[in-house]
């Protein structure tokens, strides 16, 4: 692992789709989650993470998913597989249990919390707070992870993955992210142990 330099003023963790539908028992995408979340400990490292940046000093921002409201999509002339699945499955619905935030990852004071995010990037707004490194964990390592890490490669952010900070619907999908995708565009792709141990001490 090269060293790498988390300073507080200049980093963000950059915590992607926290909702109850994908995190949670009962939510609707979280059955097809949980064999990989379990396997990596998604949850368990999404917390220690989230306590580790916090302690460091380092911002916090979340982006979003747009939460799906009746007629959404239904008048696009080319929705994506994941918009016509949001569409038909209501994932993510706003004013239900499943569009709320999972109870650990409920924005503090002085997090950012970006504007929701249509698509598969969630990637906004840190350029005005000097922030030049993300570290981009949450959900779908696959897409949601991949597009918003690409996104901020390409405007000239420091991008680093936390390969078990994430997950994905199979084996087959968190090796596409993490060996063949991750390696063409981000800086560093980590443990959670590693980006702890990375991070200033207080």
């Amino acid at each position: 692992m090269s060293q790498q330099n988390y300073s507080k003023q200049t980093t963000s963790l950059l915590l992607v789709d926290p909702y109850n539908d994908f995190l949670s028992e009962g939510g609707k995408v979280y059955p097809r989650l949980k064999p990989i979340a379990d396997e990596v400990g998604l949850l368990d490292n999404l917390r220690r993470l989230d306590a580790a940046i916090r302690a460091a000093g380092i911002q916090v921002a979340i982006a979003p998913h747009r939460r799906w409201e009746p007629g959404d999509y239904e008048d696009w002339d080319h929705p994506n597989p994941t918009q016509q699945r949001i569409m038909h499955q209501h994932q993510f619905a706003r004013g239900e249990w499943g569009g709320e935030w999972h109870p650990d990852f409920v924005p503090k004071l002085g997090d950012i919390v970006a504007k929701e995010h249509w698509g598969q990037s969630g990637f906004a707004r840190l350029k005005q707070k000097g922030i030049t490194h993300v570290i981009v964990v949450g959900l779908l390592a696959n897409t949601c992870i991949d597009t918003t890490a690409r996104f901020a490669m390409e405007l000239g952010y420091h991008v680093t993955l936390v390969r078990d900070a994430t997950a994905a619907f199979s084996h087959e999908l968190m090796h596409a992210a993490h060996e063949l995708s991750a390696p063409t565009f981000a800086h560093a792709i980590l443990t959670t142990d590693e980006v702890i141990a990375a991070l200033p001490k207080a």
